[in-house]
């Protein structure tokens, strides 16, 4: 693999965010933890063990974790979840204050007078005004028959306002990994070691030829509902592919090698956020981030059309 194989979810440049007004909630306002997935304390191998990531993702040395129990939401937070959040609170996304967020071109609903740039690195990439968590697509799209999907086009600081209001929090680097593994030792993907066992695929990422043909042999050419593939080991789904998990640690390529044993919770300061899991968008050919083990990570600011969340709990 090339050394620096760029990520499939593009960064956001410009001013810092404005302050949204769900940054906390109170104590007495916040929902029963709903859809919590209880993982018992263990110690795993945390790392790349078939040395096939990217070197700038820092995916080794393999070291082993350990973390006490905790719980992880079983799904992505949907559409409808995301609704209720901004229906509650009144939240306003990065994106929508922002005006503009990535889609992914032959995804893109709307006028063409509404894409506002397409990057000479990644022209597959658009970005497009008006393209929201309501408007995945493009300002021609909504989320009207997508209730059950995962919410998209939402930030590191939307994600941390949720997890607030829900009374939740944002997983960990280790432990998203080591819910995504669902009790597997040093396997390859969050089922095995296989990407399409018996011929099945078993997560929502791309098939044919990345970034023009889409043979969809998985169903998909964006976002899959939060259940549509079987969940892992551990009842946790999608832990592969649909959408990149946002989690709270900040990100550095050199960080496994002085990552502590216990609780790891990531290096103190950073410009970047880790994101965990891959995507829809996800090919061997370019971005080959579905493996458990895989690590990338993006300023706290940006919004795709590909980027998600799930939400943690203390045990």
């Amino acid at each position: 693999m090339e050394p620096n194989s760029p990520c499939c979810a593009p960064a956001a440049g410009g001013s810092p965010p404005r302050p949204t007004r769900a940054d906390a909630a109170p104590a007495e306002r916040r929902r029963p933890l709903r859809g919590i997935v209880p993982l018992p304390a263990g110690t795993f191998a945390m790392g790349d063990a078939f040395d096939e990531g990217y070197r700038a993702d820092g995916e080794t040395p393999v070291h082993e974790v350990h973390l006490e129990a905790f719980g992880l939401d079983a799904t992505t937070v949907t559409n409808a979840q995301f609704a209720t959040f901004v229906k509650d609170t009144g939240h306003v996304t990065d994106a929508e204050q922002f005006g503009v967020s990535a889609v992914f071109h032959l995804a893109f609903e709307g006028n063409s007078q509404d894409v506002l740039n397409r990057p000479a690195a990644t022209p597959w990439w658009l970005a497009v005004r008006g393209a929201d968590w309501r408007h995945p697509e493009g300002p021609g799209s909504d989320v009207v028959r997508r209730q059950n999907h995962p919410v998209v086009h939402v930030s590191w600081h939307d994600a941390q306002a949720y997890a607030a209001w829900a009374g939740k929090r944002l997983p960990t680097e280790a432990e998203w990994e080591y819910a995504a593994r669902g009790g597997l030792v040093g396997a390859r993907y969050a089922w095995g070691d296989e990407l399409t066992p018996r011929g099945r695929w078993m997560c929502n990422i791309w098939q044919g030829t990345f970034p023009t043909t889409n043979t969809l042999d998985d169903g998909y050419l964006t976002t899959a509902p939060a259940k549509s593939f079987a969940p892992n080991g551990f009842g946790c789904y999608a832990m592969a592919g649909n959408v990149w998990e946002w989690c709270a640690d900040w990100f550095a390529a050199d960080f496994y090698a002085r990552s502590p044993a216990d609780d790891p919770r990531g290096p103190e300061h950073g410009e970047q956020r880790v994101m965990r899991g891959g995507s829809y968008l996800c090919h061997d050919s370019y971005c080959n981030r579905y493996r458990v083990a895989a690590r990338s990570s993006n300023t706290p600011e940006s919004t795709a059309a590909n980027i998600g969340f799930r939400c943690a709990a203390d045990a």
